[in-house]
């Protein structure tokens, strides 16, 4: 609905400023002006709530063509209401009350009219609270209620409890809390939210005030009740797609795709409006690394739209959160600077910047000032190198730092952060969680639940309290860089424990580099002064070794190194390389293909034969002759054969199984068998997965 107005409707106008019901002299400071506004339904998009409160009376709020419907205004802090104005459109309300409320919640009646006349109205109250709205029960024709302006006048109460400001000028900035200095000296936080208070004395003890999280929803509250009771805040998170940076998924179209954006923004708004006047919020961050991740959806031209409209749609949070609540300051994080350009030309609302980073994190200040930007910072993110930050070793993959070298990023990275004054406000490194895998490993302070020498470094940085017993430190670790499949690994370490406790060692294995598993495998360590001894994976490929210190006082040390698993080399010769080979498929397209049979006998290992993705399969290698052979080694690729047999023929025709098993499990196989025969055939009749059978190389040896 858009209608101008009427000659009538200024004639109404006109008498209301002579005639107002009930008029007395009005209160000197009006306080609504500005405030965050709510209502219980809008028009459409150009008449907001926030359209009656904002001082110009060319903009108004309109409702749905129903009864009933109100408006509301946050005035930030308990206050005195003395009086109350209504400047209405054509669309008035004949029957509405005025209310306060002290929570937004529960309403108390100060005024209540059956004959409203529209144009101006104003009103003498006698009421306190925080809120204020108008609750229109009977319209005065077929349209909703539609206001101009809506002000209320009184006295200011005082700042709201827990109220969280961004105060000062350029360059000289403070976050407040209750109006005192904040420095947040925060952690990214991991465990379930639901046992947020059994986590709170080691938080305290680490001199946490502040934690982050990347989601909000109904599960924040024990967290956030856990916080407040320990006098500790929460960065609550919204994830926007495609949030996570380079890797990530989840594409949105943040020019065309409406209802995702309406649909984040009422979910926004929801659990703002619930946990606003919670003592355990300190601020809002709207999305993760999306200004970054876009690269991963879109490219040229439509990316650099795709970011724009993505730094529009933040704007357009930080003003719908501005509008509900008022105490809290809102955010944006991203894992490169350069999305603040983005942020700063199209999203002005925000009241801070915030970034990620990592291995570049002492250059996130030279990139403030490079980049003449003109609101302060945090840290959301901030640590020891990451993954994608470090060289690769000599097995190829990235060289995971050590245990003191993660201790000493810590502290580098808290240092580099706390040193632009006046502009980084702290921040939240990552990560206090208790996970276990790849991840926890690199990055966790409290992996396992385990105490390592990162969890203490963040300790000395914030100022908690003095440890009474800290980790074992490895200072060595040293292993070969390639082993044979199941053969034995010897993995030479040095530890000291600061204490003197005893150490005990274990060990364990991860398969990212494999086939992309965070997950650790614990294994059998034998224990011989400084040499640990384990038995290698079976599966070819680079694999993590982690080492494990523990000085039964709950701390931990931990090193890594890769090993790089290869096929043992069997005795004899093998009598099938570069033989003719023939199989009942194989994969011709496809990431890497063609993946013919022939690759199985190249005597390369890092080619293979696939095949096609059912049962059964096979693969027969013809030796020229009737010859006797007493080895057959089958080396899988991850697409290995459960249920197979080993099969020679004198014509290619006739058929006999040597060896047959039902309980494959990949990796390298290596069958002892004296049998005979021109061809020799692998016929597999049980995928182990999902995909077809793939082998890197089909051995059979003559000793």
């Amino acid at each position: 609905m858009h209608r101008l107005r009427s000659a009538g409707t200024a004639a109404a106008l006109l008498l209301g400023l002579l005639v107002v019901p009930g008029q007395a002299q009005a209160a000197p400071v009006l306080l609504s002006q500005g405030k965050p506004a709510t209502a219980s339904s809008s028009e459409g998009a150009g008449t907001p709530a926030s359209a009656a409160v904002d001082g110009d009376a060319g903009t108004r709020w309109s409702s749905a063509w129903s009864d009933p419907q109100w408006l509301s205004v946050d005035l930030g802090a308990t206050s005195t209401v003395s009086r109350v104005e209504l400047d209405w459109e054509a669309a008035h309300a004949t029957a509405f009350q005025l209310q306060v409320s002290a929570d937004g919640s529960a309403w108390t009646t100060v005024h209540t009219t059956t004959n409203g006349t529209g144009g101006r109205q104003g009103f003498d109250v006698t009421g306190t609270g925080r809120h204020v709205r108008v609750l229109g029960t009977q319209r005065a024709n077929g349209y909703g209620y539609s206001l101009w302006e809506f002000r209320v006048y009184g006295s200011q109460g005082t700042t709201a409890p827990g109220a969280v400001r961004v105060t000062g000028s350029q360059g000289n900035w403070q976050l407040t809390v209750n109006g005192q200095p904040w420095t947040v000296k925060g952690l990214t936080w991991g465990p379930p939210a639901a046992d947020a208070a059994r986590y709170m004395p080691e938080l305290r003890s680490l001199g946490v005030n502040t934690l982050r999280t990347w989601g909000t929803d109904a599960t924040s509250r024990p967290l956030l009740d856990a916080a407040a009771a320990n006098g500790m805040r929460v960065m609550l998170g919204f994830w926007l797609q495609p949030g996570g940076g380079p890797g990530s998924g989840g594409c949105v179209d943040y020019v065309t795709d409406t209802a995702y954006k309406t649909s984040m923004l009422d979910t926004i708004r929801q659990w703002v409006t619930t946990y606003r006047d919670h003592p355990g919020v300190l601020m809002w961050n709207v999305g993760n690394e999306s200004i970054l991740g876009l690269q991963n959806c879109f490219s040229g031209t439509e990316l650099e739209n795709q970011r724009v409209a993505y730094a529009r749609y933040v704007n357009e949070a930080a003003r719908a959160i501005h509008a509900v609540d008022a105490d809290h300051p809102v955010t944006n994080t991203d894992a490169w600077t350069g999305a603040w350009a983005y942020l700063k030309a199209h999203a002005p609302d925000l009241d801070l910047y915030s970034v990620n980073s990592y291995g570049n994190v002492c250059k996130v200040r030279d990139d403030w000032v490079a980049g003449g930007y003109t609101k302060p910072y945090l840290l959301t993110e901030a640590g020891p190198p990451g993954e994608w930050e470090v060289p690769d070793d000599v097995n190829g993959v990235p060289a995971e730092p050590t245990d003191v070298q993660k201790r000493d990023g810590y502290t580098r990275a808290w240092n580099c952060i706390t040193g632009h004054r006046g502009v980084s406000f702290g921040g939240t490194l990552f990560h206090y969680g208790t996970e276990w895998d790849f991840g926890a490993v690199w990055f966790n302070l409290t992996p396992g639940g385990k105490k390592r020498l990162s969890f203490y470094s963040v300790q000395r940085a914030f100022g908690g309290a003095t440890p009474a017993n800290t980790p074992p430190v490895i200072t060595a670790m040293n292993l070969p860089t390639t082993v044979a499949a199941g053969a034995r690994l010897d993995v030479d370490v040095a530890a000291s424990d600061p204490d003197g406790d005893p150490i005990t060692w274990s060990a364990a294995f991860n398969s990212k580099y494999v086939d992309n598993s965070g997950g650790l495998a614990g294994t059998p360590v034998q224990v011989n002064g400084n040499r640990l001894t384990v038995t290698a994976p079976d599966r070819l490929g680079v694999w993590k070794v982690y080492v494990m210190a523990e000085d039964g006082r709950g701390n931990i040390g931990i090193e890594t190194r890769s090993v790089r698993v290869v096929a043992p080399r069997p005795a004899g010769t093998n009598i099938a390389l570069n033989r003719p080979v023939t199989a009942s498929s194989y994969q011709q397209v496809g990431d890497g293909a063609p993946f013919p049979p022939s690759n199985a006998v190249d005597g390369d290992a890092a080619s293979r034969w696939a095949t096609d993705w059912s049962d059964p399969q096979w693969l027969r290698v013809d030796l020229g002759a009737v010859t006797t052979f007493n080895h057959v080694q089958l080396v899988w690729e991850g697409a290995f054969g459960r249920a197979y047999e080993v099969q020679v023929s004198d014509d290619g025709n006739t058929w006999r199984t040597v060896y047959g098993t039902t309980t494959g499990n990949g990796g390298v196989d290596s069958i002892d068998v004296t049998a005979g025969g021109r061809y020799v055939r692998l016929h597999a009749t049980q995928r182990g997965t999902g995909w077809g059978y793939s082998l890197y190389e089909f051995g059979v040896y003559r000793r």
